[in-house]
């Protein structure tokens, strides 16, 4: 079972409060949705991850909004930092521009077009990268603002409720199993 596997990864309650680094944050880190594995604390994990994944800024970023919204939450705090690394430099443009067309359909503002940023940066060294960037973030403008919340939402909200849906599925299956091989060992006795 993978809730095994990883139950082998989290660390104990007492490496917890023993850890000098972690100790200093006393009782927020202490609840046990944060380092247990169950079906609603990891679904909540991975909401709050898929969330702050969409948060502009880079990884450490991402990790820290992550675990501040897994501890308000009580969700398991390693699977909402680790699930952040979703938007990456692969992800993050198809992401971006999912945002800004959600963003337009909630903005009722079809006309637009996402203004290519490739060819802004185009032979733009490091320097004059980063104005460019900025210059290609304000073109895009309102759609972009709004679409990134809409979407990490969304994503939070799929993301929870496919982990639920699964999770249980994956329990009823291990019940018909075991259901099953008693039934075969009631027979053969």
């Amino acid at each position: 079972m993978p809730r095994k596997y990883f139950r082998k990864l989290l660390p104990s309650h007492d490496a917890i409060r023993q850890n000098r680094y972690l100790a200093w944050f006393g009782p927020w880190l202490q609840h046990h949705n944060l380092w247990h594995l169950h079906r609603r604390s990891v679904a909540g994990g991975l909401a709050v991850g898929m969330f702050a994944g969409l948060v502009p800024g880079s990884n450490p970023v991402q990790f820290a909004v992550a675990a501040v919204l897994a501890i308000i939450f009580r969700v398991n705090l390693p699977i909402a930092v680790i699930v952040t690394l979703y938007s990456n430099p692969f992800t993050i443009v198809p992401l971006y521009y999912l945002a800004f067309k959600l963003g337009q359909l909630a903005l009722m503002q079809g006309n637009g077009v996402l203004p290519p940023l490739a060819f802004s940066l185009e032979g733009k060294g490091f320097r004059e990268w980063i104005p460019a960037a900025l210059e290609w973030l304000a073109s895009v403008g309102k759609p972009l603002v709004a679409g990134l919340p809409l979407l990490a939402v969304l994503l939070a909200v799929i993301g929870y409720f496919a982990v639920d849906w699964a999770w249980k599925l994956y329990v009823r299956c291990e019940w018909h199993k075991r259901k099953r091989r008693r039934a075969r060992q009631a027979r053969s006795s």
